[in-house]
Order: C-alpha cells, then sequence, then structure tokens
C-alpha cells in the first residue's frame, strides 16, 4: 500500500511538473509578425462595394523559432449604403503550436464575421471599431464560438492625415469573450478568454503602405505574455 501510494505521488508530482513546463515562460518576449492586406470595395454602386481582405501571421513564442502560431486569413468584403463601415465574411486555418522544445501542432479552421466601423474626431485622431464573432473547429468536430471587440486608435503626429509620410502613434484593446464553456469531452472554459493592450509607432511608406512596429501585451486566464510586434498594412489598389 505504501509503495502505491508513493508511485500515486510521484505521478502526481510529474504530471504537474510537466503541466508547469508547458506554460509559456511570462517573461519571454515575444515576436510576431504580420502582414495585413486588402482591396477595398467602393463605396457607390459604380465602383462596387465588394473588396477582399485578409492576413499573414507568423507568432513565435520567443523572439524566432520557437512557433506559437501560423494564421492564414481572409474574407469578401462589402460596404453598405447607410452607414459607413465594412463588413466581411471570412475563413481563417490556425496551426499552433506547443512552447518549448515540442513540434507538437493543433489545427483550428474559423469562419468568421465582421464589422469595422471607421471614423475621425477633432480631423486627426482615427478610431475604428471592429466586432467579430468566430466560429472554430478545433481539432474535434465540436464547434465552439467566440466574440471579440477591439478599438483601434491611430494618431499622426507630423501631419494631419495618415497618407505618404506620416509618422503616426498607433494603439489598440482588444477583448475576447468565449460563446459557452462548455467545449467537449468534459473540458470547460472561462467566459473571458484573454485581452490584448498594444502600442506602437508607424511610418506611412505610401498612400497604400504603412509599416509598425510595437509591443502587445496578451493576458489569458491563466498567464500574461509581452509580445513584439512588426506588421506591414498594405492596400492594393
Amino acid at each position: 500500500m505504501a509503495r502505491l501510494t508513493a508511485l500515486l505521488v510521484m505521478m502526481m508530482t510529474l504530471g504537474s511538473f510537466q503541466s508547469a513546463l508547458a506554460q509559456p515562460d511570462e517573461d519571454q518576449l515575444g515576436g510576431w509578425y504580420m502582414y495585413f492586406w486588402s482591396v477595398p470595395g467602393g463605396e457607390t454602386e459604380t465602383q462596387g462595394r465588394i473588396g477582399l481582405q485578409g492576413d499573414i501571421q507568423y507568432r513565435n513564442w520567443d523572439a524566432m523559432g520557437d512557433l506559437e502560431q501560423l494564421l492564414l486569413r481572409g474574407g469578401v468584403t462589402y460596404r453598405p449604403k447607410q452607414i459607413k463601415a465594412k463588413l466581411t465574411l471570412g475563413y481563417a486555418y490556425i496551426s499552433t503550436g506547443e512552447f518549448g522544445d515540442g513540434s507538437d501542432t493543433v489545427a483550428e479552421h474559423r469562419i468568421y464575421q465582421e464589422a469595422l466601423l471607421p471614423h475621425k474626431i477633432a480631423g486627426h485622431l482615427y478610431l475604428t471599431h471592429r466586432f467579430r464573432y468566430e466560429q472554430r473547429i478545433v481539432e474535434t468536430p465540436d464547434l465552439r464560438t467566440r466574440y471579440r471587440y477591439a478599438l483601434f486608435i491611430n494618431v499622426p503626429l507630423n501631419q494631419a492625415n495618415l497618407k505618404k509620410g506620416a509618422i503616426y502613434l498607433a494603439a489598440y484593446d482588444e477583448v475576447f469573450i468565449n460563446g459557452q464553456r462548455g467545449i467537449g469531452d468534459g473540458i470547460s472554459v472561462q467566459f473571458f478568454d484573454r485581452n490584448r493592450a498594444y502600442g506602437a509607432l508607424g511610418y506611412s511608406i505610401l498612400d497604400t503602405l504603412r509599416v509598425q512596429g510595437g509591443y502587445m501585451q496578451q493576458t489569458t486566464t491563466s498567464w500574461s505574455k509581452g509580445q513584439f510586434q512588426l506588421s506591414l498594412h498594405h492596400t492594393i489598389d
């Protein structure tokens, strides 16, 4: 009996140790490298209101090499007549890697619907509200849903707009809420999924091409980690 008890204690200790190793290092700065593109639809019937948008993101637990996620996303956009907005229906494929030396990955397929509502304050403060609803299939056929809201702010520093030559401050905050707690196989999650807070400096290389470099703090229910972000934002005429 004593030997069995000792064996159980050892197994529990090893399990706890392995779980701790699976947790990301909160003191290690991650690196996210991203390319966002869009083919904008016009705002009149003659221009055509249908467009395209997407992004490619290579996310690392460290600066480079320890894959966190490879994200490929694209969608069809539509600009309605009644309001200044852009609506999107899209699909994303995400491959998520484990933290550390392991090479195992988890595949996710995601359908999403999105609404972007841009506006300006005082002529030079650019604000955008983004509402996104996701339907997620992660390795199993069980459907998981998630709600996301983000507020983006861009403030040009050396001119009144974000056109070529603009140096600007960029910031956003995004909150993620799970649509349900039970996600299959008896696993339960919190309704709050995560929050991302970001600040950066940007430069407009062209009217249609901007680059940003900054820092994002991602906070979940179990860990919080900083990420360096380098992103390219491209409007394809």
